[in-house]
Parts: structure tokens; sequence; C-alpha cells
């Protein structure tokens, strides 16, 4: 485990705010940290401003800062399941609501709100939706990914009708109430508060989480180690249009260091109490701690029988009679003393633990969702087996930058006697278990890398399997994978993705056309991490636009006549592409139905910005095919994939019948000669190369004539410079080194890239180069006045206002309002970096 990168706040004048200890952290599936801080005026400490600062891991130094509004201290975040909203609650009862703003991670609203005045919040969750994986390691080697992450049956904790899961959320208070805001349809809020039970007490610590029969778990204790943890059952319903609550107690439990006669005393107050994952309330982990130290105690619910007294013991038994059960909390394992804890991570991975499940992942050295993240006041982390409570992992803190060696205890001797030690107040763990993002003393924003091996040396090929497996989790779950992609060395790239295609050319056809996208945008991200692909990855770029502009062309086609056969008119060109392989494309044109294409001016004038993409991105490969020799450049890729050829070849055909109707849809070339049918010469070139790469044949090399004739592509027609989508300016290419980067909020990374020594011509630009806008397909000029955003994940740039007007172009960039063409979210680029 070892420090990735560190972002400290910006150094602010004394005479405006400063940040003091930071309180809360959480990590969203859409790899977005949210954390707080109160910022205190130093003349006067009246003045305090509760903050919530957000940002994406990818561009760690443009932080969005909210004054959240709250008037006590946060204390809770939590994120969604789709990780796009974000529950804000205080010391004062107050529950906020943060939704991203025009769907933009660094602009962000409070939408809705509730409040039990004064009642401090001291648990937070959203309520279930129903949706429930389980990652097993036993079928890592599958073929089938259904059967790596299986669906498990789990109800939600509130349906609509019809079974749709109902969202809210469910908050615990120090007073001992659990209150419970419901999202109407509607918009509305339902709120609802009720005991956990009938004598109501203080609740210092509590945790929620939920049951597969769409139960809420509310485990709550008073602070003191010497009194029960308690559990309850709560029960949310609709009930005449208002929500109702029900709540039952339920076996409560003693920690073991009190019933110790030698520890009785010695760890007085319960620090941490955690359910080990939100939808297992039966396993809990206690911590308990004094002013130097602390103990960690993990605890299980099981069934067991109740003996039955001796009067009844010679009774003859009745036929199906069961002996009666009852609940009980054992104790599965407890540590040693340990250092006294500051902060706690549990892992979100849903690893099975099964007792096969467990034996291969202790095989395999498969590390992640098995351990649990201890912080210490000296600065140090531990991993723990969740289980177990066995060591894995350790991280010395910041004494390791300075040189210091694992193990190395005088230094840490030293760091303790100088003076107040830098530690984590908060502790997140992210949504693969691979890195860590903490919160220390002093105000700053650490992340930490963590092996999934946990440091042990594996084979190449059991390092690349396993990288492949969480890869492939988030394919299926459409998680972020940028935790992932800290672990990919360059020369691990290529095998990553050759493996990755094989794994998903073996699944079924439907959930092929589900992850078709999804894993050309995982192929994109992976190959920028290494020169020797970095062509490649502007590969994936082009066939991501490719693909989007082929289905929205297709789209405009309508059969005449309604009473047509199954196949739509863009399923019928696609057939009769393939089946005819004439060169001419007046001829392929012939065995179409143009009454298919005949489409009203408008649209196809309106999307003539991407059909000359179409054309110039044809006449690029072309031109470029014989330069692709040893190394591999931009267009190497499209060369022997026939499928994306064919594409290519149905969008000529299309874009041929709409000139004939519309002239002006046309896209234009500059041609050496008047009489140049540059869209005929196109299609024959481009249908030969299609012939060599066809998917019922052989793949064959381009013969020497084709590449003759493309060798003289560029004195009949002028190439043009295919503005490639522009470099992400984000962290993970500059993570490859072991060292630690130190950034600064505020202040964007000009470091480079450890893998890109010599930057490669595609992802250079000029300062006097034009700026596209790669969604649209249009040049903004040299200096914008558009305001724009791109994505956190490729660095796609677009505009954040359209300029137009007309319906088909609304809807081409309707498709993209919430995320880019790589599935990657939204952020407004700042003034000063456009």
């Amino acid at each position: 485990m070892e420090l990735a990168y560190m972002c400290e706040w910006e150094k602010r004048p004394k005479s405006t705010h400063c940040p003091s200890i930071p309180l809360v952290c959480s990590w969203s599936c859409r790899n977005l940290v949210a954390f707080s801080t109160d910022l205190k005026g130093e003349d006067d400490d009246k003045d305090v401003s509760h903050m919530i600062h957000i940002i994406d891991t990818e561009h760690p130094w443009d932080v969005y800062s909210i004054s959240s509004g709250h008037t006590e201290v946060i204390s809770c975040l939590e994120w969604d399941q789709s990780g796009s909203r974000l529950l804000s609650a205080d010391g004062d009862g107050q529950i906020k609501c943060w939704s991203m703003s025009d769907h933009l991670v660094n602009s962000w609203e409070s939408v809705l709100s509730s409040s039990l005045d004064g009642d401090p919040i001291v648990a937070l969750s959203w309520l279930h939706n129903g949706v429930k994986l389980a990652l097993h390691v036993e079928m890592s080697g599958s073929t089938n990914f259904g059967e790596k992450f299986s669906r498990v049956k789990f109800s939600p904790s509130l349906t609509l009708f019809g079974g749709k899961p109902m969202e809210g959320w469910l908050a615990v208070t120090v007073s001992g109430l659990v209150t419970v805001s419901l999202l109407k349809p509607g918009g509305a809020l339902l709120t609802a508060s009720e005991s956990l039970c009938r004598l109501r007490g203080r609740v210092a610590l509590a945790d929620i989480a939920f049951t597969g029969g769409g139960n809420i778990v509310v485990a709550a204790t008073d602070g003191s180690s010497s009194s029960p943890v308690q559990f309850y059952k709560v029960v949310v319903s609709v009930v005449s249009e208002k929500c109702r609550i029900d709540t039952e107690l339920l076996p409560s439990l003693f920690l073991r260091c009190t019933t110790d006669s030698l520890r009785r005393e010695k760890y007085p107050a319960v620090t941490h109490l955690k359910f080990l994952t939100r939808e297992n309330s039966e396993q809990v982990l206690l911590c308990a701690s004094n002013q130097s130290g602390s103990i960690v105690e993990c605890w299980s619910l099981r069934k067991e029988g109740l003996p039955v007294n001796n009067i009844f013991q010679h009774r003859s038994p009745v036929v199906g009679e069961k002996q009666p059960t009852i609940l009980k909390w054992r104790i599965l394992t407890t540590t040693n003393d340990l250092e006294r804890v500051s902060a706690i991570a549990l892992p979100k991975l849903p690893i099975s633990i099964s007792n096969t499940d467990l034996k291969v992942a202790s095989d395999t050295k498969f590390c992640p969702g098995l351990g649990v993240a201890l912080a210490f006041h000296d600065g140090s982390i531990q991993i723990l087996h969740r289980l177990s409570l066995h060591m894995m992992g350790v991280f010395y803190g910041s004494s390791s930058s300075s040189g210091q060696r694992p193990g190395d205890e005088s230094a840490i001797k030293r760091q303790r006697t100088g003076g107040p030690a830098l530690h984590f107040k908060a502790l997140q763990f992210s949504w693969t278990s691979l890195a860590l993002a903490g919160v220390d003393n002093h105000g700053k924003l650490h992340m930490l890398r963590v092996s999934p091996s946990m440091g042990q040396v594996l084979e190449m090929n059991t390092t690349l399997r396993h990288l492949l497996f969480l890869l492939e989790y988030c394919m299926v779950t459409g998680y972020d994978w940028w935790d992932v992609l800290l672990h990919v060395q360059p020369t691990m790239v290529h095998n990553l993705v050759e493996k990755l295609h094989e794994e998903y050319m073996r699944q079924n056809q439907a959930l092929q056309q589900v992850l078709a996208t999804r894993i050309v945008a995982v192929k994109a991200s992976l190959c920028k991490l290494s020169t020797a692909t970095a062509a490649r990855a502007c590969d994936f770029h082009a066939k991501l636009l490719l693909i989007a502009i082929s289905s929205t062309l297709k789209s405009l086609l309508r059969p005449h006549v309604l009473n047509t056969p199954d196949k739509s008119p863009g399923d019928r060109l696609t057939e009769i592409c393939a089946k005819n392989i004439d060169t001419d494309i007046d001829k392929v044109m012939i065995n179409l139905k143009t009454e298919e294409f005949v489409l009203d001016g408008p649209p196809l004038q309106s999307l003539q910005q991407l059909i000359q993409w179409v054309g110039d991105f044809v006449l690029y490969l072309l031109a470029n095919l014989p330069n692709q020799g040893s190394v591999v450049r931009p267009g190497f890729g499209f060369m022997r994939d026939g499928a994306s050829l064919g594409m290519l070849r149905e969008m000529l055909v299309m874009i041929r019948i709409w000139g004939l109707l519309k002239p002006g849809c046309l896209p234009t070339f500059t041609a050496t000669s008047d009489n140049q049918d540059s869209m005929q010469l196109l299609f024959r070139l481009l249908t030969k190369l299609w012939l060599c790469s066809r998917e019922d044949g052989p793949p064959q090399d381009p013969d020497e004539t084709l590449i003759d004739e493309c060798c003289l592509l560029p004195s009949q027609l002028l190439v043009p410079s295919m503005d490639w989508l522009p470099v992400n300016d984000g962290v993970v290419v500059k993570l490859q080194g072991k060292h630690p980067l130190r950034l600064q909020f505020g202040k964007a990374s000009s470091l480079p890239g450890a893998g890109f020594t010599a930057p490669l011509e595609v992802f250079t630009r000029s300062p006097g180069s034009q700026k596209m806008d790669n969604l649209r397909c249009v040049h903004m000029g040299v200096c914008p006045t558009e305001e724009s955003k791109a994505c956190t994940r490729c660095g796609c740039v677009t505009m954040l206002r359209s300029p137009n007007k007309t319906n088909a172009m609304k809807q081409w960039e309707q498709r993209w309002i919430k995320n880019c063409l790589c599935g990657g979210l939204w952020r407004r680029i700042p003034a000063t970096l456009s």
C-alpha cells in the first residue's frame, strides 16, 4: 500500500478563512469524493461556515466548495446508489439532499431537505433500491459474467405500485429517534419520525444495514462500553398517503472487553460502530478506546438451539418437531491492544464470503473486499481481514515520505514526541477497494493506492487476472474503474485489452449489445496508460463517436408502409450492404428502397457536421493506410475491424441517397479535379479495404493496388487533419511511477505523465490551434467565448449551451446531457483553464 497523491488546501492570507479539522468523507461509485470542513474566521470565532467539498478523483485540484447552510457541524455525508446525489446531515438535525446542477460534477444545488430541530443526526443512509450483486472469486475463471457476478434476491426497503423501489433516506438521531423521508413520484417529500424503542435513551453512535426481506436494522450505543449495543428492526410503509414506521427490539450484545476482568475499565468508550456491509446486518465491527489505545471486536449473529430442561428430555419426541432456536450474537474474533483508532473504512466490493470463495481468494492472494482499514493517531493505517482481523497490510503515514522504512519504529517514536501527529479523521474505500481517500487533522486530502494482493508478489498472469476480474465487474455494474487503472502498469495494457476483448466475445449476444460501448470506453482508458498503445486510444474514442452517429442516422429512417416485416430499415440497410460487395456505390444504392430514406430538408441540413465528420474520417483512414507500418498510428485499429468499416460503408450509402434529396447535406471535399466524384472514389477504396477484413472470411493484408491508390489520395483530395479527442489532463496517467504527487487545490497539475516521455503528435496542440467541440464536430475558434464542459474521464470537450435550434440536432445533444460518449461525467471547465 502506498501514497498515490496528496492534495493540499491552497495557502491563503491570514485575513481570510482557513480550514480546521474535517469530520466526514464519502466516496461515490462514480469516483466523486465529498468531504467537509469548518472554516472559522480568525478574528471572530462565531463566524463559522460549514463547507462541503466535492472533487472527481481524476481532477482533484478542481474542487467545488459549497457553503452548505448547515448551522452546526456536518456529521454525515452519504452518496446515493447512482453516485449523482449526496445527503448531508448536521448536529442540529438538518438533512439536505444535493444534486448536480446541469449534470455537472462541479455544480451542485440543494433540492430537498428535512429537519428534526435541535436533534443531532448520528447515522444516515439512503433506502435500499433492491439491487444487490455478489462477486464470486471462485468463478473468476468462468467465461460467463452471470456466474462471476450473480444478482442476489433482495427486496427494496419500500416499493411503489408494480414493485418499483421508492427513493428516500433514513436517519437516526442522538435522542433515539429514527426519521424517514420518502421522495414521492411528483417530487414532494413524505416525512415521519418514530422512537427506536419505548424507553428513549441517548444514542452516541449508530449504523444502518438492510436485510433481504426489505427490513432495516439499526445498531445503536450510548457510547459507554459497559452499556449494551442495541439492535432494532425498522419497517417502513406508506398507509393512506402517510409514512408509517414500525420498530422492534432485536437481540443485543455486550463487548467482550467489558466482560474480561483485566480489561473491564481499560476501554471505557465505544468510539466506532459499523456493520461490515450495508447489506449484511448479521456482522458488526466494534471499537472501544481510551486516551491512548483501542481494541476492535468482530461479532456475528447466529441461530442457536435453545437448551431444553431435563424434565422434558425423556418425553417422546413428536414427529416433525424441531428443537427451538434463538438468535444470539457471538464474537468472531478480537484484536490485541492497538494504538488509538481515529477512523475506520469498510470495503464496498460485494465479495462473497462463502468458504469456497474465501479459500480461492486466499490461494490466489485476491484481497479486494476482504480488508477493513483502521487509521491510528500515530498516522499509520492497518488493513485487517474483515473476519479474522489479522493484519494484511500497513501504511506508515507521512513519515514514510521522509525516508522512513516500513518497520522503522524509532522514526515513529520520534514523530510521536515531536508534537501532534498527522492522522486521519476520516477514511473511505473506493468501490473496488483498490484505493483509500482520507482527510487528516490538518485539512489535507490524501489518496492511497491499495494493492489487489496487499503487496504480496504475484506472477504477472495472476495480477492480470485480478485486474481483469475487477474491470469486468465495473463493466457489468456501470461503476467507474478509475481506481483499477491506478494498478495498471504500461507493460500490462496490451494483454489486458486483449483478454478483456476475449472475455467479452464469450458472452451471449444480448449482453454484448448492452456492454458494447462500455467495453470500448474501458479499452480507451487502458490504452492511454502506455505510449505503445496511445494511438489505439484515439481509435477507440473515434469508434464511440462512429457508433453514436451510425445509430442516430439510422434512427431517421422510416418504413414506407406501416405493415412492414420485422426488420427495420436500418437492419435491412446493414443486411443488403453486407451481401452486396460491389465497389460502385450507385449499384449498391439501387437495391435499397429509396422511399425509406425520404426525409425533410431541415433534419439533414442540421446534421451536416456529423455527416462531414464521417466523410473526413473515411478519407483520413484511407489516406493513412500506406503509413501504417511497424509504428502504430491513429487509425490502425480500424484496418482490420470489419464491423466498423462496414458501418462506415453503410453510412456512405445513406449519405449518397440523402445527397440526391438535399445536396446541401453532403460532406464537402477539396478536390484537385472538377469532375472528381469524391464519394464514389472513397466508397470504392473503402469497400476494397472492407473485403480484406470481413468477418465471414480469413483476414487478408491490403493488396498493392489498393495501397497505391491510397497513396494517390492526397493528390486527388485535400486530407483533413482529424482533431482527435484532446489529451485528458487528469492524474491517472501521471501515477504510473511510485513517487507520490503533491498537488494543490485550485492549481491544475502540470506534471508530465510518467508513461509519455515523448508525446505523440496526435496528443500535441499548438497554443494557436483551433479548439474543437468534440460532440458537435464543429470548431469553436482559437479563444472560445462560449462556456464549455469536459468529460472527467476522456477529456472530450463540448459547449455548455446549444447553439442549434433544429430538433434533429437537439435530439443528438440530449443524448449526451448526463454523460459523455464514454459514459464519463461532465465538469464545467473553469474560465482560467479554458
